[in-house]
């Protein structure tokens, strides 16, 4: 009889069994030798394909950024909502991988999709009039305020004990062990919260950018038909 066939180690099976892994059981349990042995191949068949372990890793955290949808920037749409849309994908592409989210949180570096992302956002925003010194300001924030809210879970981060809480100490906490249990609805409102509200100081400044803009072209008309 013939032998069994090997499933075919590619790169991307790679950072498929390696991306698994690190949701699963987080950073430090991501070794060449672990794996290695999760594809069923010897450590050294991976350096074909990667030269280290942080060459993996990057990889992985690039996969997690090809997960950000871009379409809303190339659709023509206005600058606001494209960037509500593009932040609610982005934290959902780290919710769904939290583990790799301080490899990310390192910037986009040499990674194609990162940098991408970064590309896309920049782009936007001085197609649709913000000056270019803005827009880097814009993709900083974004980055930022998404990636801060993939890092930790605000309600998560209480115990479900009424005991913990004593009014003495904490007279304004009497609800908190109940805060826990209602995590995801908690934190999703938080970011639709967060989010409107720097986008809505986002568009003051663009208002007044623009003020300005006329205003200047308003006063160059002007000096140029008095000459």
């Amino acid at each position: 009889m013939a032998r069994p066939r090997k499933p075919l180690l590619s790169t991307d099976r790679i950072v498929a069994v390696a991306r698994e892994l690190v949701d699963t059981e987080g950073l430090a349990a991501l070794s060449t030798r672990r794996l290695a042995a999760e594809l069923g191949v010897s450590g050294p068949s991976l350096y074909n394909h990667f030269r280290t372990k942080d060459e993996i890793l990057e990889a992985v955290a690039d996969s997690v950024s090809a997960q950000v949808d871009l379409e809303m920037f190339e659709d023509g749409g206005d600058w606001r909502t494209a960037l509500h849309d593009w932040a609610v994908s982005y934290r959902t592409a780290l919710r769904d991988h939290p583990n790799i989210v301080p490899v990310l949180a390192r910037g986009p570096g040499r990674r194609p999709a990162g940098l991408r992302l970064a590309d896309a956002v920049f782009g936007a925003m001085v197609e649709a009039g913000w000056p270019p010194a803005q827009a880097t300001s814009i993709g900083a924030l974004m980055r930022y305020f998404v990636m801060g809210s993939a890092l930790g879970s605000f309600a998560g981060g209480f115990v479900d004990d009424e005991a913990a809480y004593d009014p003495a100490d904490y007279p304004h906490l009497g609800q908190a062990h109940l805060l826990a249990d209602r995590q995801e609805k908690i934190d999703e409102r938080a970011f639709e919260t967060g989010l409107t509200a720097l986008l809505d100081g986002l568009a003051q400044q663009y208002e007044q950018i623009r003020a300005t803009a006329q205003d200047a072209s308003g006063a160059s008309g002007a000096s140029g038909a008095s000459a």
